[in-house]
């Protein structure tokens, strides 16, 4: 019988190494898994090299775990915003490095290494500092720049709904880069709100089918930031 299903952040998070890279989902602070981000601070795995869309707000989730002193390498589109005061300040200090990927080229490198594919080529940023030391190529008169796909050894998303199979369901715009941050895993964990019987969940909504799912948790959906 196939159950994702398991009891504890704890237990969905086993095993994860240091150096990881780790994929974060979620669009700022929408769609973040923090319930995993806390456990991910917990479990102790340092020198992790963190895929986000942001480089995380204030002094939770993302920011949090940058905070505790785990990621060595981060690599996102929008590392500084309003709130991005944990990052600017250990960017500052040069103990954070940071790789700027164009938002549309991320989610393409990370749709990419859960399809198989291990490069394709774009125009984005071809002219660019963002396209130096990588090879490029003219195309019908249009350079284009090689982009490698970017796999994660773990993904930590959220999803609003899930059954045992792990087939996800997401509300709103907390799909955001969850999806094809779930395909790019080579583990990925959920955390979820609801977990429902098999049979519940309507299949012409299942965004995430349960292959691309190694593990669920359960989470307090009352809980603060979740």
């Amino acid at each position: 019988m196939i159950n994702k299903q398991v009891a504890t952040i704890a237990a969905a998070l086993e095993g994860v190494q240091d150096g990881a890279t780790v994929l974060v989902g979620g669009f700022g602070s929408v769609g973040q898994p923090n319930a995993l981000i806390e456990g991910l601070i917990e479990q102790g795995a340092r020198n992790l090299t963190v895929v986000a869309n942001n480089a995380g707000t204030g002094h939770v989730g993302l920011a949090k775990l940058l905070a505790a002193d785990r990621v060595r390498r981060i690599i996102c589109s929008f590392p500084r915003s309003s709130g991005s005061v944990v990052f600017e300040e250990l960017f500052t200090a040069g103990k954070l490095e940071l790789e700027i990927v164009p938002q549309g080229t991320l989610a393409e490198r990370l749709r990419a290494a859960g399809a198989g594919i291990p490069a394709f080529y774009t125009p984005t940023a071809a002219g660019t500092k963002l396209a130096e030391g990588k090879e490029t190529r003219e195309i019908d008169g249009r350079l284009y720049v090689l982009e490698k796909a970017l796999p994660g050894d773990l993904a930590i998303i959220e999803a609003r709904r899930a059954d045992r199979w792990g087939n996800l369901t997401y509300r709103a715009s907390g799909r955001n880069f969850n999806p094809v941050m779930a395909m790019a895993g080579k583990c990925t964990v959920v955390q979820v709100q609801e977990v429902l019987p098999l049979g519940d969940l309507d299949p012409e909504i299942v965004v995430t089918p349960g292959i691309f799912v190694d593990r669920i948790v359960q989470i307090d959906a009352t809980q603060p930031g979740q």
